[in-house]
């Protein structure tokens, strides 16, 4: 299990203060573009371990009363149905998910930019649910040559053609369902209508990775290309903080590559820049609550080859692309790790081996692996998890948590009343009727009460799993891959 090798606390203390100097450095009035995902930051949490996946949420609540937050969709991407891989919902779903979210924690939400807008008919549909939900919304338009026409892009039939947003805080938080929604046009578009209006406005981007901070090489930098390999996005050294600073600091390709256009706006807009390079626009504060150098390396590690094993299973479904798989091997050659490094996958390998069926093994926290196999009454996936609920209840590997008198009645629903073939319980059903189990047996009750330490630990499977016991290790918080191959050769998988 990793290691603790990050301070959230600082950094929630940290970075909070750091957006509030980079306020004040305007005058009192920032438009922060936030990348990456603001609730559930897996990735982060597994290459940093101790940063919460939430500690972004919980640095804005500590600017609370001086921030809003303006959700910004492309609308492209709801007439292509563009859904976000981790939740399989399309981004306009993800929108009304987002606005529910932050009004949740207490944070205000002013409004949403749809961006691209040219009257697309499910962009206008979409703009009339938000507006019947009491959502105000605003439209940004296409701009002919963007980026590369500035004489147009800053001018009124440019940023001066797009809907003013209407913003009553200091701390304008700018953030989107995914990449490639706007959000930069959306903030530059706001100081272009501030500065005409006499109103002193400034910009800076808040993105965890890469961390600026670290080394160029750095397996954390490096987890980030992988995580990104899809994106063609590729770590640099900054060379205009470099000839700025005499400083060393990394930046990826897409910022380097725009800034010189953005610092061309700047320049147009306000008269000069207030940044330097492209670091210099951020504010993350991440490299320096780093604590473990050690144990934040072998997380980083451990991430790229869950990273690997995606990919892999990404081209055996036809969602991927080998080139994908080469770029992260590639990393893997730079940091010589192996994909068997990952110490769950020999376990798998030699229980599918053993039996002939497909077989799990994961690793709990104490660092002890436990494995699991196919029966006639269980997947492997549900013998897995019993398997290690009896560990870590100290309950004895041979005790019967559940009796033949709760399964079997399962097993026969599955059969003859819902018409599957296999009568063998999913990890959600062997759940179910753990719970069941533990209202006569103790045992299972105390089973049952270990759940939550599986949270973080790694598995893997010797096939691509079911969606549903794919989604029960995600909602348990375990780290699972699989080898790229499935239970049978059938072309139709569920």
């Amino acid at each position: 299990m990793n290691k603790i090798g990050f301070n959230n606390d600082k950094y929630i203390q940290m970075q909070s203060q750091e957006i509030r100097d980079r306020i004040e450095s305007f005058g009192g009035k920032l438009y922060l573009e936030f990348g990456g995902k603001l609730f559930d930051d897996y990735h982060a949490s597994r290459v940093l371990p101790g940063f919460e996946p939430d500690s972004k949420v919980k640095m804005l609540m500590e600017l609370k009363d001086q921030a809003e937050v303006v959700v910004v969709i492309n609308a492209n991407d709801i007439e292509k149905n563009k859904r976000r891989g981790d939740l399989g919902i399309t981004y306009d779903v993800d929108v009304l998910r987002l606005i529910d979210a932050f009004t949740g924690k207490g944070l205000f939400v002013s409004s949403v930019v749809i961006t691209q807008y040219r009257e697309q008919p499910t962009a206008v549909l979409f703009q009339k649910r938000l507006t019947a939900l009491g959502i105000k919304v605003y439209k940004h338009y296409p701009i002919a040559d963007y980026p590369a026409n500035i004489q147009l892009i800053v001018s009124d039939d440019g940023y001066g053609k797009n809907d003013y947003i209407e913003t009553e805080r200091s701390l304008v938080v700018v953030t989107a369902p995914g990449p490639g929604s706007g959000k930069m046009a959306v903030c530059l578009s706001q100081i272009y209508h501030e500065f005409k209006m006499g109103i002193r406005s400034g910009y800076a981007k808040f993105e965890t990775f890469p961390v600026w901070n670290l080394p160029l090489k750095h397996p954390v930098n490096l987890a980030y290309e992988a995580a990104t390999a899809d994106l063609d996005d590729v770590n640099m050294i900054d060379p205009f903080h470099l000839e700025a600073y005499n400083e060393k600091s990394v930046n990826y390709n897409r910022d380097i590559e725009i800034f010189p256009v953005l610092n061309t706006m700047f320049e147009k807009i306000l008269g000069t820049s207030p940044y330097k390079s492209p670091t210099d626009m951020g504010v993350n504060m991440a490299g320096y609550c780093i604590f473990d150098d050690e144990a934040v390396r072998h997380a980083s590690n451990q991430e790229i080859i869950r990273r690997y094993y995606n990919s892999l299973c990404s081209v055996r479904q036809g969602l991927g692309d080998n080139s994908e798989v080469y770029k992260i091997e590639l990393i893997m050659n730079q940091l010589g790790i192996k994909p068997k490094d990952r110490v769950v996958v020999e376990p798998a390998l030699k229980k599918a081996d053993e039996t002939g069926l497909p077989a799990l093994s994961m690793e709990l926290p104490d660092g002890k692996i436990v494995t699991g196999k196919t029966s006639s009454l269980l997947g492997a996936s549900a013998a897995l998890l019993l398997n290690a609920l009896k560990y870590l209840g100290n309950i004895p590997e041979e005790t019967l948590l559940i009796s033949p008198a709760i399964i079997e009645p399962v097993q026969e629903l599955k059969v003859t009343y819902m018409g599957n073939k296999n009568p063998r319980l999913h990890s959600d059903e062997v759940l179910i009727a753990l719970s069941i189990a533990g209202e006569s047996n103790p045992l299972a009750k105390q089973a049952m009460m270990q759940l939550k330490k599986l949270k973080g630990c790694d598995a893997h499977s010797t096939v691509i799993l079911s969606k549903v016991d794919e989604q029960m290790f995600k909602k348990l918080g375990i780290n699972i891959t699989y080898e790229p191959k499935y239970q049978t050769n059938k072309l139709y998988h569920k």
